[in-house]
């Protein structure tokens, strides 16, 4: 175990090797979480070290196809299903019938769609960044480019290889800009410098994991969104009703097309926090708001 109390375990999770960052004592209440794109378990640094410090158990897996967990060899096995599946296994591999779950950007999708999918497993949820939405009355691949272009970021992601080509050409470029990718992105060679809420050392740990492994594990997430439509349809009418927590920043550009007004009357037991002034990488931003927050709503449950 390292000075900070977290340590990296590999774990067998279903058919799947985890890469695992681990905090906390063995037997305090679970929470699993779950990072998004592009980055890695480290995300949760801050949290595994402040919630692991109060008693929790704390898991941060690198999703699958990410940093040091297994990838798989087809689009389709990164779709909710799969997803949500390797939660749910994570659990039982460390020994918990329920788990509080919470997830930032695409995790956030992966911990609210845990919720809905496998609602026994799931004592209580938080999402940050990105809300829970109810499916939507059409694919929303159509809706996207229709009311956002073929240039926005979920619908140029969906060409294999596209991406892959322009986010690995330079990662420390793609990890470190401060723009959403797009072509127009792609086209331009700029040096972004170091966000101010990422040391040098945490850096190289993103850049390290995604030159070797690439982004098509991530980028696999976005597309399975008309998948993801068409599963859901089983849910249909299904409300989140455990303890939720909803953690945004006040400046987190997801906020313009995914208010937290879209889940009223979805999630049933909701409180939402906004941190003024973060952005969307709130809980690397914004650490000790966060942990406030999240350490509010599990002192509740």
């Amino acid at each position: 175990m390292s000075a900070t109390g977290v340590e990296q375990a590999l774990i067998r999770a279903g058919d799947l090797d985890m890469s695992v960052l681990l905090a906390g004592p063995p037997d305090g209440d679970l929470v699993v979480l779950v990072h998004g794109f592009p980055e890695l378990g480290h995300s949760w640094r801050h949290q595994l070290t402040a919630l692991g410090a109060a008693g929790y158990r704390c898991a941060a897996p690198d999703v699958r196809g990410t940093g040091g967990t297994q990838a798989a060899p087809r689009v389709e096995d990164y779709d909710a299903v799969a997803l949500t599946g390797d939660v749910v296994a994570l659990i039982g591999a460390l020994g918990a019938e329920r788990a509080v779950v919470i997830g930032h950007d695409t995790g956030a999708d992966t911990a609210w769609r845990t919720a809905v999918m496998h609602p026994g497993r799931v004592r209580a949820v938080a999402g940050l960044s990105a809300p829970a939405v109810p499916r939507s009355p059409e694919a929303p691949l159509g809706l996207l480019r229709r009311f956002l272009g073929e240039d926005f970021h979920f619908v140029w992601f969906q060409e294999p290889g596209v991406a892959e080509a322009a986010l690995c050409a330079d990662v420390r470029r793609t990890i470190t800009t401060r723009e959403v990718w797009s072509p127009e992105w792609a086209q331009r060679h700029d040096e972004p410098p170091t966000p101010r809420f990422m040391t040098e050392e945490d850096l190289a740990i993103y850049v390290e994991a995604y030159e070797r492994t690439g982004f098509t594990g991530g980028l696999n997430w976005y597309r399975n969104l008309d998948r993801n439509w068409e599963i859901a349809e089983q849910y249909a009418g299904t409300t989140i009703d455990q303890p939720a927590l909803f953690i945004t920043g006040s400046r987190d550009p997801v906020m313009r097309f995914a208010p937290p007004s879209a889940m009223d009357g979805y999630v049933t037991d909701l409180e939402v926090v906004v941190v003024e002034g973060a952005g969307h990488w709130v809980q690397q931003q914004r650490p000790d708001e966060v942990n406030v927050a999240l350490l509010a709503f599990l002192a509740r449950l």
